[in-house]
């Protein structure tokens, strides 16, 4: 079966879909945002195309493209849209997949449902991004409580900021998770991001789906 990874956050803002990019494209893969709040500027398929120079046939439409950057239950209430989560199907792809959520994994894509609701009918192998700053290890455990109630598959946390090694450490022991690596911080262009990744990942890693 090829690889579907999904990859989320433990808040907004974090550089989760810098990290998907690079992943996509050490993959040479595919990308897919489901759901897209806010269209004005460069979205964040935009962004993964740029920064992971992406051909365009890589990038794959998003089933929801919603004007106002908000949760996407509030985005598409202001659009008047009515988002069908249980007819979220990921599409089907010849190489591995990688899709990126909105936020973290307590977003409601609708008033009843949460991205985490999502992630648990696919029971796909999660990512989840982690900013090293303070906080982190609170926001960290919450999530993976999150996963695990929901038996969710975790592949394990992708750090991004600069090196905080008690604070990493912290986590990997606290919750008895792998630790995939750190994203630095970096000068956003498609070389930098690629030669960072390929520095602080092992791709390989990535391919090993949870049991």
């Amino acid at each position: 079966m090829t690889l579907r990874l999904v990859v989320t956050g433990t808040d907004t803002g974090i550089g989760k879909t810098v990290f998907a990019a690079a992943l996509t494209d050490a993959l040479a893969g595919f990308y897919w945002k489901p759901v897209q709040s806010g269209l004005d500027g460069e979205t964040d398929s935009e962004t993964v195309r740029r920064l992971g120079q992406m051909a365009p046939d890589r990038i794959l439409p998003e089933a929801y493209r919603l004007r106002a950057p908000a949760s996407p239950h509030l985005s598409a209430r202001l659009d008047g849209v009515t988002v069908l989560a249980d007819r979220l199907s990921p599409p089907e792809t010849d190489a591995p997949l990688v899709i990126e959520g909105a936020g973290g994994l307590m977003v409601p894509l609708t008033e009843q449902t949460i991205f985490a609701d999502v992630f648990a009918r696919w029971r796909f192998p999660v990512v989840l991004c982690a900013r090293t700053g303070l906080g982190t290890i609170n926001h960290t455990l919450l999530s993976l409580e999150a996963l695990r109630a929901r038996s969710i598959p975790i592949l394990g946390v992708a750090f991004i900021g600069d090196e905080q090694a008690d604070t990493q450490a912290t986590i990997a022991a606290l919750a008895h998770v792998r630790v995939l690596g750190r994203l630095p911080r970096l000068a956003l262009t498609p070389d930098a991001l690629r030669q960072a990744f390929r520095a602080h990942f092992d791709i390989d890693r990535f391919r090993e789906v949870p049991a």
